[in-house]
């Protein structure tokens, strides 16, 4: 096969209707939305979840719990992770992310105290407990809150 082979597969690409355009198309005059009524007028219909007045289902369903919209959601991560760091390097979100040690930036990371730590680094977090900061302190690194 070559590049000026290729071609979509038979039946994946359709030519839109064109409503509106004459009785002789099939789809004149009222351009398929039939005679009168809420959904054959300009911006008609209804919204979302609306069951013609019914309760909906969205109210129907009980409600549990509580959600705060205001929550920090915080990567963590343990001292032993931080090994694979280079000795001396300053450790923050954005290094982390590029060491790939975090997925995606969050709003901070947290540093938790599971493992050992064998190099010197400077730490800066959004929180640092206190086990993981005492055993960045005695490898001779600096541990950071910002």
């Amino acid at each position: 096969m070559k590049l000026h082979e290729l071609q979509p597969v038979p039946g994946s690409t359709t030519i839109g209707k064109r409503k509106g355009r004459g009785i002789g198309t099939g789809n004149g005059k009222t351009a398929g939305r039939g005679h009168k009524g809420q959904w054959a007028r300009s911006g008609g219909g209804v919204r979302p979840g609306f069951e013609g007045g019914q309760m909906p289902l969205t109210r129907r369903l009980p409600k549990r719990g509580f959600h705060n919209i205001f929550a920090k959601n915080y990567a963590e991560i343990n001292v032993a992770q931080l090994n694979s760091l280079d000795n001396g390097a300053e450790v923050s979100l954005e290094t982390l992310v590029a060491a790939g040690l975090v997925a995606k930036k969050y709003d901070g990371i947290r540093i938790l105290g599971n493992g050992e730590l064998s190099k010197k680094l400077n730490v800066k977090a959004a929180g640092i407990s206190a086990s993981a900061k005492e055993k960045i302190e005695a490898a001779g690194g600096k541990a950071e809150v910002i």
